[in-house]
């Protein structure tokens, strides 16, 4: 019988990740500018081609994860409660993707392995910047959404901006403490006591927007 699209689906997911460990393996070893997609696709038994269907550039193998993070704020909009404001709703998500150790929220040995690798090339820090931007108009395209506004109403994108900001902030600050302290609870504190103010600072910037309202 022929397989069904659900299995075929998580076949793909599962070769999907292979690679992507491999690669980072890989680039976490010698750095992401050293290593081939030759080399790449030699350790995965797996041929070039066969890489690039499943990653169309290099440095999506490294951020393999990116889209998981887009796809989180999305269906926390979509879904949320509708007596909890669409902001308010964005910052709960936070504090839930901490709770549930979300692999692109994670400090850690290996995370700052990740950071250092990041900072290390300049074509994984430009791809960095471009996720960022990315992410923040997944946000203002979801805020607006949820609230029937035009996709590029200028409130939800001052308000997406803010918030990226306020994200990328946290993130960085809470790297550095683990870095400094080995303490990874110490770095969640700090990234939701710092997405946190941000959250109440974006309050305040649209207070007068639907956006702050149940």
């Amino acid at each position: 019988m022929p397989e069904s699209s659900d299995i075929r689906s998580r076949k793909r997911r599962a070769m999907r990740r292979a690679i992507s460990q491999v690669a980072d393996r890989l680039f976490l070893e010698r750095g992401f500018d050293n290593v081939t997609v030759d080399e790449i696709a030699a350790a995965a038994d797996v041929g070039r081609m066969t890489v690039f269907n499943y990653f169309p550039r290099k440095e999506d193998m490294f951020f393999d994860r990116d889209e998981e993070g887009r796809e989180a704020v999305r269906e926390a909009i979509r879904q949320r409660d509708l007596s909890v404001s669409p902001i308010e709703t964005l910052r709960l998500l936070l504090h839930r993707l901490i709770a549930e150790q979300a692999p692109y929220l994670e400090f850690s040995g290996r995370s700052q392995d990740f950071v250092k690798t990041v900072e290390r090339s300049e074509t994984l820090k430009a791809r960095a910047r471009a996720i960022r931007d990315e992410l923040t108009q997944a946000v203002a395209e979801s805020l607006a959404e949820c609230l029937g506004n035009d996709p590029a109403d200028s409130d939800a994108r001052l308000a997406a901006a803010m918030l990226i900001a306020t994200w990328s902030t946290a993130f960085l600050e809470a790297h550095r403490v683990f870095q400094q302290r080995q303490d990874c609870e110490a770095a969640k504190a700090v990234f939701l006591a710092i997405a946190d103010k941000g959250a109440l600072g974006v309050q305040a910037a649209m207070v007068d927007t639907p956006y702050t309202k149940p």
